[in-house]
């Protein structure tokens, strides 16, 4: 299976670094190829609303969505990466997810996998209800088919994530797909 992670995380030696490199290591070992995705660290643009895209591209803006799009519809499978900033994605991630209107009939007709990988500092047990709820809703929205949630409560340090139980969550996650 051809993995794709969207990576949300502007730090790339962070909490979330620590899942997804976990994750992937996984997924290798049990054949799986994987692609991550940088969206923080790409040139991605707000969309505008502007529907030119009719829904199915091309998008008017000039900028690495195009990369991003052909890669999710070359791949079997989506992975949201993300640090829980204020009880959501990061911006960065949610910048490059808006986008998916310029492709949304496509990614919806191709019925992908989806896994989330998230961490938080928080460990009070509704942290991760609002991301949650918004995962479970793009799962439904584009018809993907949810694989599992890695939420990594009380990882608000590399090594306080590192020294946790999700990193083998992640692990074992992508070894079980």
């Amino acid at each position: 299976m051809k993995i794709a992670v969207l990576m949300g995380s502007p730090n790339r030696k962070g909490s979330t670094a620590i899942l997804v490199e976990n994750f992937t290591k996984g997924a290798e070992e049990a054949g799986h190829s994987v692609e991550v995705i940088d969206v923080c660290h790409a040139d991605i643009h707000p969309c505008t609303g502007c529907v030119r895209c009719g829904y199915e591209g091309p998008c008017v803006q000039k900028d690495d969505v195009e990369m991003i799009r052909r890669q999710l519809l070359a791949a079997d499978m989506v992975v949201f990466a993300t640090p829980l900033y204020y009880y959501g994605m990061s911006a960065q991630l949610k910048t490059a997810v808006d986008r998916f209107c310029a492709y949304n009939s496509s990614l919806n007709s191709r019925h992908l996998k989806s896994a989330l990988l998230t961490a938080a500092w928080n460990a009070d047990g509704w942290t991760f209800d609002a991301l949650e709820a918004h995962y479970k809703t793009l799962v439904r929205y584009i018809n993907f088919e949810d694989c599992g949630m890695v939420l990594g409560y009380g990882c608000g340090t590399p090594s306080m994530t590192k020294y946790s139980r999700y990193p083998q969550e992640a692990y074992l996650l992508g070894k079980n797909l």
